[in-house]
């Protein structure tokens, strides 16, 4: 077994950016040595998370009026009334969707469907620059 892990640096524009990170994941795989396996991806911090869409405008649109909807901006967050930053809503999308997410590889390709492509999503109120961290073990 082989474990492989590399760091690719997105610099985002905050208020739920959506960033398809799939080619950089790919080309990291290439780094790798190939063969089957799992990629695992992760992004440290509070206010940012990794999920799988179809990356294209309509779907990223509707993804986004979906969070809008689940944990509005305008909302009471204790978080905000504790440290004043106005970002508690950044911090209740981010923890719903998760920091991170596992894809199999199978003979150094990311076993994705069709429609599917690996996305950070940035919630946090100003713009940032993030991590994301892959960890590809391979047999």
């Amino acid at each position: 077994m082989a474990i492989h892990r590399t760091e690719i640096t997105i610099e985002t524009r905050g208020e739920c950016d959506v960033i398809d990170i799939t080619p950089a994941l790919e080309k990291a795989l290439q780094g790798a040595g190939g063969g089957d396996g799992t990629a695992h991806c992760f992004t440290p911090g509070a206010t940012a998370a990794v999920t799988a869409i179809e990356f294209e405008p309509g779907a990223v649109q509707d993804f986004q009026e979906a969070i809008e909807r689940i944990a509005p901006r305008d909302g009471f967050y204790h978080h905000n009334e504790r440290w004043g930053d106005g970002n508690g809503f950044s911090h209740l999308r981010a923890a719903l969707l998760g920091p991170s997410m596992s894809v199999p590889i199978e003979k150094g390709r990311l076993l994705l469907g069709t429609w599917q492509q690996i996305v950070l999503v940035d919630f946090d109120n100003r713009p940032r620059s993030r991590r994301v961290v892959l960890t590809i073990t391979t047999e």
